[in-house]
């Protein structure tokens, strides 16, 4: 289910990134892409992401980045198959329901370590009950986290609600959860230690902040579409809406009852699902174990466990020789899907990402400066990079939310539309060619269209000597 080809429009400046940082020894601490941020400070809190990102593409290409995070995808879902009570049938199914619900947001990007993290430190609290000393493991995964992406965050904020609802436990007395002295002790030490090698990292206390502004930006809840809230007329969000409902459900029904630790767990992830597509992955996560949990109780009060694990039988080398023929289809089937998604990968790349208008600005070289669509941004720093420098891309905490308004209002002709336009001197337009930015330059005597297919149109501002010509 994993294994895609890369779309992400971020994935190309990652690559890009990776590429410097190993080529020079050095990171990049100022934006060396864009000539609207050029020089400026820049919080490349991917950065060891993209280094191994890099790393995966240059030893073995677009296959390799492929198997590699498909593998990190699977393996965060062992881990959330591993947490859940009612193995193998039930788990296996919520697992994987849980699985398809967040397909969405897979793919070869940073935030793929975020959630096997996210996954690693659900698994060590639950465990950290009968074992407090395993929360230790917490603090080099953070140390891990904070040089691969800043949703590093998400594991601090796990420990800070484990520790809160172990003390919610205690102080209420609740029998089937108790929590000891020595389990919140841990708790205690280990969130601080995490909390406190988060600066040892390139941009050093700069990351402490940093999550918190991403998460307030006003620009990025309004134009980025993994930001926006789910929307559930879309058939895409069936399958989260399923869990959330039955989740619900289950809670009411269910003899078993949930810890105060799993009801702030699954309140925090919900009202983050609910508030960003980005974050569904989060909730499923946690949803998937509680889920599972609470339906085992119903299957048990009912009197159908037998549902549950399958009856104990002995080998044979009948069912020895089954299995080895499911495990190698299997892996035949895997092995033809890899060579399938990397052979369509020109395919994919030339469907999202404007291939021929990069060809055409390379041959034919259009004047800079160039204003391009801010999906694209990404894709020109790898192939257009240092030759041209973008106008905007993915990167939208380095361009601000006053920046990316002021775009918008370019793109969508409102305000002074014009003023970006001459602030920067811009020469060529990259945009699509129902951009309505496009379709009033069409209209002016000063611009004419150079290139043009059913992605992208291309316009260069004529100047006065072509004019008169």
């Amino acid at each position: 289910m994993a294994v895609r080809g890369i779309s992400d429009p971020d994935f190309w400046w990652h690559l890009r990134t990776g590429e410097l940082i190993v080529k020079t020894h050095s990171f990049l601490r100022t934006d060396p892409y864009s000539f609207t941020r050029f020089g400026q400070r820049w919080v490349n809190h991917e950065w060891l992401s993209d280094v191994l990102i890099f790393s995966v593409y240059r030893t073995s290409g677009f296959a390799g980045l492929m198997v590699t995070f498909a593998a990190i995808i699977a393996a965060t879902f062992l881990l959330v198959y591993r947490r859940c009570p009612g193995r193998p049938y039930l788990a296996a199914f919520l697992t994987l329901w849980g699985a398809e619900a967040a397909t969405l947001s897979w793919g070869a990007r940073p935030q793929m370590f975020t959630l096997l993290l996210a996954a690693t430190f659900l698994l060590i609290i639950d465990r950290s009950d009968e074992r407090p000393a395993i929360l230790w493991w917490t603090v080099p995964l953070s140390l891990l986290w904070v040089n691969l992406h800043a949703g590093y965050a998400l594991g601090i904020g796990l420990l800070a609600l484990a520790l809160i609802g172990a003390g919610l436990d205690a102080a209420f007395g609740s029998r089937q959860y108790p929590h000891s002295a020595e389990n919140r002790r841990a708790l205690t030490l280990a969130f601080i230690a995490s909390l406190t090698v988060v600066s040892l990292n390139p941009n050093g206390m700069r990351l402490y902040s940093y999550p918190l502004e991403t998460l307030r930006s006003r620009a990025m809840q309004t134009y980025i579409n993994e930001w926006f809230s789910p929307d559930f007329h879309q058939a895409r969000y069936v399958l989260l809406l399923g869990m959330i409902l039955a989740t619900l459900v289950m809670l009411t029904i269910s003899p078993r009852r949930l810890s105060c630790r799993e009801i702030l767990f699954l309140s925090a992830a919900l009202f983050a699902a609910l508030r960003s597509v980005r974050h569904i992955p989060v909730f499923v996560l946690i949803a998937v174990p509680v889920l599972c949990k609470l339906t085992e109780g119903c299957i048990e009060r009912y009197g159908s466990a037998w549902l549950l694990t399958p009856k104990p039988r002995p080998g044979t080398w009948r069912t020895a020789v089954l299995n080895a023929v499911i495990l190698a289809a299997f892996g035949t089937f895997t092995f033809a899907r890899i060579r399938y998604v990397e052979h369509q990968q020109p395919e994919i790349e030339a469907e999202r990402f404007p291939a021929r208008a990069v060809q055409f600005i390379c041959s034919q070289h259009p004047t800079a400066p160039m204003l391009n669509h801010y999906s694209w941004g990404g894709y020109f720093i790898w192939k257009l990079y240092p030759n041209y420098r973008v106008f905007i891309d993915g990167r939208a905490d380095l361009y601000g939310d006053s920046f990316m308004n002021n775009f918008a209002a370019s793109y969508y002709l409102t305000g002074e539309w014009r003023r970006l336009l001459q602030t920067w001197g811009i020469r060529s337009i990259v945009l699509p060619p129902d951009a309505p930015l496009v379709t009033a330059l069409e209209s002016e005597p000063g611009w004419t269209r150079v290139y043009a297919d059913s992605q992208v149109t291309v316009l260069t501002e004529v100047t006065d000597s072509r004019r008169n010509h």
